[in-house]
């Protein structure tokens, strides 16, 4: 299958996203296109990133003077002290605004590898090879990058668009399922807010993305990537309309700070968790019918996702997550500012669902109906 290409162009920024199986040989002739006077290139690997990638990463530019850095990445790494250890170690190297950082990983090390290159010396070209499916269809896309603070996830950031993204599908043959699953959370949850036949689509077919097949996949993707773009194209710097791609994420958030980021839980099974609690929500507040939220639910059944919601059917579980609903960052002012669901396809605007912490204690008495 051929490599599928989308294009992103927005003001002064444009950059491609490249899709395929067993891509990864392109990357040399794109680093000497893309960054011609590149002579230092620094490879940021997730450490979970099998050696047999790294050989082939590391063979493709052997012509460049390469430092490694392997990363534990994890959500308590992805931190300032983490990216002062790196800005030392590059600074020392005598990294300048011509030379070159590849992040390989998962959505972490993208985050965490992409903030590092738009900060050095104000700026420096940045490459993201996703090597998740979380973050071929979710991180890699849109030029949001940032580290953790104590008083919340992603924080600290900044709005960088990479040179370019390499989403080479052959690495996703070594995920588990909850790793997959991870990533198709945000594939659903772009056929919710967006596209009615993309969700259909998934109906037929989810049960192909997490069996590894390849064309449906790359189909997944590049769907999933297009339908992000569209929001980031609106909205680059996340003001307005692009809050809509945070759908169920005002829970998710608030279930892994609570969490403290535990690995039990994964970002993927957070959002799925908060998409239903979104939906329910939504229904309380009568913007969206029960039959919707059956439709929703309906999906996760049918390919055993209903574990991600089932620890939060009670009052008493919700209401934990509800002191971790202020740090949301669409909050602002003292209400929380929810994307809620009108039916399949479509949501509320931001800023138009702002429910107070009373309010909402009163609501999710409600929950346990649905």
């Amino acid at each position: 299958m051929k490599i599928q290409k989308i294009k992103f162009k927005n003001l002064n920024k444009d950059y491609s996203i490249l899709i395929g199986n067993n891509i990864l040989k392109i990357l040399s002739l794109k680093v000497n296109s893309l960054c011609p006077q590149t002579k230092k290139i620094a490879l940021i690997f997730d450490k979970g990133v099998p050696s047999k990638y790294k050989k082939i990463i590391l063979k493709n530019l052997k012509k460049y003077e390469v430092y490694v850095y392997n990363f534990n990445a994890n959500e308590k790494t992805k931190s300032i002290k983490s990216v002062t250890f790196l800005l030392n170690k590059l600074l020392l190297k005598n990294f300048n605004r011509s030379d070159l950082i590849i992040g390989i990983g998962g959505g972490i090390t993208g985050d965490f590898s992409g903030f590092v290159a738009s900060i050095l010396k104000r700026g420096i070209n940045f490459i993201s090879i996703p090597t998740t499916l979380l973050s071929q269809v979710d991180a890699a896309v849109g030029g949001k990058t940032g580290v953790n603070s104590k008083y919340g996830k992603n924080l600290i950031g900044s709005f960088s668009q990479p040179k370019l993204v390499i989403s080479d599908t052959s690495f996703l043959k070594s995920l588990p399922r909850k790793e997959m699953i991870c990533g198709y959370a945000e594939i659903l949850k772009h056929a919710v807010i967006n596209d009615k036949k993309f969700f259909n689509w998934l109906k037929l077919n989810t049960k192909y993305i997490f069996s590894h097949h390849s064309k449906k996949l790359i189909y997944a993707i590049k769907k999933s990537c297009n339908i992000k773009l569209f929001f980031v194209n609106k909205d680059v710097n996340e003001k307005n309309l692009r809050m809509i791609l945070n759908f169920g994420h005002t829970f998710a958030h608030a279930i892994e700070v609570k969490n403290n980021y535990s690995k039990n839980t994964t970002h993927g099974e957070a959002v799925l968790a908060g998409m239903i609690l979104a939906t329910k929500l939504s229904v309380i507040k009568k913007v969206c019918n029960k039959k919707t939220l059956k439709d929703l639910m309906g999906i996760y059944r049918a390919n055993n996702l209903n574990y991600s919601f089932n620890k939060y059917t009670t009052t008493k579980e919700i209401n934990k997550l509800i002191p971790y609903l202020k740090n949301d960052k669409k909050n602002d002012d003292e209400k929380i500012n929810f994307i809620l669901l009108n039916n399949i396809g479509k949501t509320t605007l931001p800023n138009k669902c702002k429910i107070s912490i009373n309010e909402l204690k009163k609501l999710v008495k409600l929950f346990t109906q649905y």
